[in-house]
């Protein structure tokens, strides 16, 4: 039987994304490691210098592991639209949608205007990841 393990998200700064994660949604920093950059190199498919970082957050029995590569020659980020093949957003389920798009808003992140559907909305973290935000049992 498989269980589920990490989420992966490449972040621009760690310390930021750590704060926003915490701050948000209550997750907490369980481990941070400095991987050498000849490991890395093959198992990412990422030319040397690599300069990962990679630091693992739980929120109960979810990691997000955000990874950070101090080197040059990253890509910037873009805009992906949901319709391009591939995970398109995080979604979590919170106690109040309103106090999170404003905890969002301190912490580097921004609301996406126009997608407040009463139990949902979609806000972007401080690197441009969307994430949905629900309100309790607006699932079901």
């Amino acid at each position: 039987m498989s269980t589920w393990n990490h989420v992966g998200h490449h972040v621009a700064d760690l310390d930021r994304s750590v704060r926003f994660y915490v701050g948000v949604f209550g997750f907490e920093e369980r481990r941070r490691l400095r991987l050498p950059d000849a490991a890395v190199s093959g198992f990412m498919r990422i030319p040397e210098p690599v300069g990962l970082t990679a630091v693992y957050l739980e929120l109960g029995d979810s990691v997000l592991e955000l990874l950070h590569f101090d080197r040059p020659g990253n890509e910037p980020a873009r805009e992906r639209p949901f319709t391009e093949p591939g995970l398109t957003h995080l979604s979590f389920t919170v106690p109040d949608v309103a106090a999170a798009c404003r905890s969002v808003g301190e912490l580097g992140g921004e609301v996406i205007e126009g997608t407040d559907v009463g139990v949902a909305v979609l806000v972007r973290d401080p690197d441009g990841q969307v994430i949905e935000l629900l309100a309790p049992g607006a699932l079901g």
